[in-house]
């Protein structure tokens, strides 16, 4: 049976390669996007969400489950980045972080569980960050919105496992996507005492994002995972270092880890 399958944040970077990919395995694929007039070349359909807005989020569920019937396949994609200095992070930029990030993903989640439950079928994938298992410099709130996604996942797998649906965290590395233009930076202050450590932190990550992988891997990750029988409950997709980093971190004396971490940045 084919899958309908919907993706946040469809309209470029992970999300788009992911709705390209299964577009042309023959799925039918819903993306979405703040503002769908900017894609009018989509290979999928984009509908109009801001993951922040629960009136858009139930609108969008509402127009597939109309035209579908169901929703198969839930993809939490859509989100922003933010850096800076814990210190100097202005508290309003914290909470519109995540309200995107993390209580965006809630609530789609909350709002299609109804409609799989029904079903009794379902496969939820949430797009975490190795950066949530591995803490760097500057990126405190972004990888403490991915660790909790993380932990998510793992907990509602649990509590929708009666009801046949899969629960599917995918931690990507550093891939050549957009994030960087979205992404919240505190400025650089001249008089912070953060200021010579800060930019060279931003300057590598930077660097290592326009190195990145081709996004079309993690297309590939999620047909396979839609193609398992007993799909893993977490997969982490990314270069050997970058895979390999989160079991250092269990491995390693503390000091130790924190120690090649800080030598990186």
């Amino acid at each position: 049976m084919y899958k309908i399958i919907l993706i946040t944040g469809g309209s470029s970077g992970i999300g788009k390669a992911i709705g390209e990919y299964l577009t042309d395995k023959g799925y039918t694929v819903y993306g979405t996007s703040r503002d769908i007039s900017k894609h009018p070349e989509s290979k999928f359909r984009l509908l109009t969400l801001d993951v922040t807005n629960n009136d858009q989020i139930n609108s969008c569920i509402n127009q597939i489950i109309n035209r579908e019937g169901r929703i198969d396949v839930l993809i939490n994609n859509a989100g922003v980045g933010i850096t800076g200095p814990l210190e100097e992070i202005p508290e309003e930029e914290i909470h519109k972080h995540f309200k995107t990030n993390l209580y965006g993903p809630i609530n789609m989640i909350k709002a299609v569980l109804p409609f799989m439950r029904k079903e009794r079928n379902g496969l939820i994938i949430n797009i975490t960050s190795i950066a949530g298992y591995v803490g760097t410099p500057y990126r405190s709130i972004y990888s403490a919105g991915k660790a909790a996604l993380d932990l998510i996942s793992e907990t509602l797998n649990m509590e929708t496992k009666e009801f046949k649906i899969n629960v599917v965290s995918i931690a990507p590395g550093e891939y050549l996507t957009n994030i960087p233009k979205g992404r919240f930076h505190s400025p650089l202050i001249e008089e912070s005492p953060y200021k010579n450590s800060y930019k060279k932190g931003l300057e590598i990550m930077n660097k290592h994002i326009d190195s990145g992988a081709d996004p079309k891997i993690i297309g590939r990750l999620v047909y396979k995972i839609l193609n398992s029988k007993n799909p893993k409950k977490k997969y982490l997709s990314g270069s050997f270092i970058e895979t390999l980093a989160p079991f250092l971190k269990f491995i390693l004396p503390q000091r130790l880890f924190e120690y090649i971490v800080m030598k990186n940045y």
